[in-house]
């Protein structure tokens, strides 16, 4: 390594893409984190013909920012995403100095308002999702605890506290753990997803599979642990699947891709015009328990945001149409006697009591 990053130990692997592979790994960053920066590192190589990183600089990275913006048109965040993975090519990998690249501007993501379901677009969803015990438990659990998808998939058996009516969620967003509430509606789906879950765990014992992922290499301090009940998924995948990083074949959780695709089927089912994604029932999740009277400090924990503004997003959405009277409906001869209520006091109604009542983490 240059004298960029003397501390980091001496890579092994001879090529550049498996390089930055082996580096994010010591980091410790995420499946999805490697997939995008060596995605972005491999079209920043092929853009310039195929040439070694080492031999490219600060020009060479601009010229790539100036097409992904103006030929790819891509978004304020992608670009973002591409700028922040060829930072850590050239400082963690090839451990060159970058004043170049520092002193290069970042694009501005805009903050845009959440999309937001009322209560009864949120219990039309759950109708189109029933036909799926399993799938329409997880769109429940999201909505309930205001859960991200990957937070809930990646619960396991030790993470449910029926005796407490909480879920503790391990390593969210930013590394934290938090507790949420289980709402008491779900209590007795859980279990039955629980039952499931276990007798596919009791089948790997018996076929003699591989254990499930453990997390900052706790497989080697407890080596046992993987195969254990209480480290099983609480939402496995129904078959096997080759770990891409040891080749462990195992069985992994329910993959996001299949409850995106489903999510998507059932807004249209459900007749929601609007682009609701699994995401959505989080930001509804934030906004129907603000409406409910809760304070701002005891949602912001319960999303897990570490900036209160963060969450302060969601009371822009409850100020929509606001106080203010419209000019219109004060025309002499309309026929309204004043604006109408907000969509959410129309909605919110006996699908909302349980996180009305349910006590804050």
């Amino acid at each position: 390594m240059k004298s960029g990053s003397p501390t980091l130990p001496s890579l092994k692997a001879p090529k550049v893409l498996d390089q930055l592979r082996e580096r994010i790994r010591f980091f410790h960053y995420s499946l999805r984190t490697e997939e995008a920066y060596v995605y972005w590192a491999r079209a920043f190589i092929r853009f310039h013909g195929v040439r070694q990183p080492a031999t490219m600089g600060g020009p060479e990275v601009e010229a790539f920012r100036t097409w992904l913006a103006n030929a790819r048109g891509v978004a304020a965040s992608t670009h973002r995403q591409a700028l922040s993975a060829l930072l850590f090519l050239y400082g963690k990998v090839l451990g060159h100095d970058l004043p170049w690249m520092q002193d290069m501007g970042r694009p501005r993501v805009p903050r845009r308002l959440p999309v937001v379901l009322g209560a009864a677009e949120v219990a039309r969803l759950f109708a189109a999702l029933a036909h799926n015990t399993t799938l329409h438990l997880l769109a429940q659990l999201l909505y309930g605890t205001g859960m991200r998808i990957t937070e809930a998939l990646q619960l396991r058996v030790k993470d449910v506290e029926f005796d407490r009516g909480a879920f503790i969620v391990r390593q969210g967003k930013g590394g934290k753990d938090r507790v949420v509430m289980l709402p008491a509606t779900l209590v007795e789906p859980l279990r039955a997803q629980l039952a499931a879950a276990r007798e596919l765990w009791l089948d790997d014992r018996h076929r003699g599979r591989g254990g499930v992922f453990m997390p900052d290499a706790l497989d080697r301090k407890y080596p046992r642990a993987d195969q254990s009940w209480v480290w099983f998924w609480v939402f496995p995948q129904a078959t096997h699947a080759t770990d891409p990083r040891s080749g462990v074949v195992r069985r992994h959780h329910l993959y996001d891709q299949t409850f995106q695709r489903a999510f998507k089927l059932a807004v249209a089912a459900a007749g929601i015009h609007k682009p609701a994604t699994p995401h959505t029932l989080r930001h509804s999740f934030a906004t129907h328990l603000l409406q409910a009277g809760y304070d701002i400090r005891t949602v912001q924990e319960l999303l897990g945001h570490s900036d209160v503004s963060t969450t302060m997003i969601y009371t822009h959405v409850l100020r929509l149409g606001g106080a203010v009277r419209s000019p219109l409906d004060a025309l002499p001869g309309t026929e309204s006697a004043g604006r109408p209520a907000p969509y959410w006091a129309a909605t919110l109604g006996s699908a909302h009591a349980p996180l009305a009542s349910a006590p804050a983490a």
